[in-house]
């Protein structure tokens, strides 16, 4: 294509936009970004410079969007433990006590494949996205299966845990799947070869949040012993320890560019570090209750929280101060989630209901009502124009 088209499409999403606001001068950003950019050819310029103007429009797009809900579905017989699109909101997964996790066509409803074989509750599940085309299950049953997107088909099982595996992620290149147990360690795992390459150990106490950075070179874990690790993929090596929560971590992420790592706990509070030296930043106290989910939006300016107190706030990740309380519902928030252009945040809460906010101001947009029981887990699909919800009452939304 000319200019190399899909190379400058894939720049452009996930570069440009992350350095892009309203009072951006495109011109001089292009320009700056030229220099150490070889893909960025002097014949090309022009043509950058005009998808920059047009992503730089569609942020000052002042409209929410409204959602209404599209389908119903009443997924397993037992309950329901997580929920997740494939990056484009064609396809999502749904994990369950009855063991299986179930792949459905979001347009549809139709269930595409139920992937059996688990011994135990299937409690992690994820896409490994962006690609979509494989899905890992953690188990209760102390194992990992890495499955066929398009076949179901189960192409590995990962045997080496000696306790319920509670979390998991693939690492942004698809090579490598890290596993989070109760017996207090993690596990990176070679996707091809189905082999364990290395074990994370160094905590003292189960292991319930994990996360790579966008890079794929590191990842943390975030455990009951009220720490945080971070870990070098390549070897293993443990890098730094985060020490200062003074309760159990209920999650933890880094920012786009892996310089930030934000963590929430049962203290109350939600804190900041270095990534790179493992330095505490910064304390973002304010909730009256546990923290139960801790966010970056993509660009990495700000920062979501969500509590037991029944409300979310927002912080401004430079200047460390609350930009905004998003208060109203009317019991826990267990999990907090900015939309891919960072101006709205949906909340999921134990009041049955989900809501979206402004970024901003903190002002509720909509409430998605019709659960009848607790909503566990929510998400957006990579444009924002898709939202999924699962709830305690065996069923998943989705909204459109």
């Amino acid at each position: 294509m000319e200019c190399g088209g899909f190379v400058y499409g894939v720049f452009l999403e996930f570069v440009f936009i992350f350095f892009l606001i309203i009072s951006t001068d495109v011109t001089a950003l292009v320009e700056e970004i030229q220099k150490g950019e070889p893909l960025i050819t002097a014949p090309c310029l022009e043509h950058v410079i005009h998808l920059v103007q047009r992503l730089q429009e569609k942020l000052g797009e002042k409209q929410i969007h409204k959602f209404s809900l599209f389908k119903v579905l009443r997924t397993h017989i037992l309950p329901l433990t997580n929920v997740a699109f494939n990056k484009s909101g064609s396809r999502f997964i749904t994990g369950s006590y009855d063991r299986t996790c179930k792949l459905w066509d979001t347009a549809s409803g139709e269930e595409l494949h139920s992937l059996e074989g688990h011994r135990n509750v299937v409690y992690a599940i994820a896409f490994n996205n962006p690609y979509g085309d494989k899905i890992a299950t953690g188990s209760f049953d102390k194992t990992c299966k890495l499955w066929s997107t398009e076949t179901g088909q189960c192409y590995h099982t990962f045997r080496g845990h000696s306790a319920e595996i509670v979390c998991l992620s693939f690492n942004p290149q698809s090579t490598l799947l890290a596993t989070g147990s109760m017996d207090t360690t993690a596990k990176l795992w070679d996707l091809e070869k189905g082999e364990e390459v290395a074990t994370l150990n160094g905590h003292s106490a189960e292991i319930i949040a994990l996360s790579f950075n966008t890079t794929g070179d590191r990842i943390i874990t975030g455990s009951f012993d009220h720490t945080v690790a971070v870990w070098d993929v390549g070897t293993g090596r443990l890098l730094h320890t985060l020490i200062g929560h003074r309760g159990e971590i209920s999650s933890a992420q880094f920012n786009w560019d892996c310089s930030l790592i934000v963590t929430g706990s049962m203290d109350k509070t939600c804190m900041l570090w270095n990534a790179v030296t493992g330095t505490h930043i910064a304390t973002l106290a304010g909730h009256s209750k546990e923290v139960l989910d801790v966010c970056f939006d993509y660009a990495g300016q700000r920062i979501a929280t969500a509590s037991a107190d029944g409300s979310a706030r927002v912080y401004n990740a430079g200047t460390k101060q609350c930009i905004a309380k998003l208060e109203g519902h009317e019991d826990e928030i267990s999990k907090v989630c900015f939309n891919p252009k960072g101006n709205c945040i949906l909340t999921a809460s134990s009041d049955k209901t989900a809501r979206l906010w402004d970024a901003a101001t903190g002002h509720c947009l909509q409430i998605l009502e019709g659960h009848a029981d607790e909503i566990f887990s929510c998400a957006f699909n990579y444009k924002g124009d898709k939202i999924i919800t699962g709830s305690k009452d065996n069923s998943c939304r989705i909204w459109h």
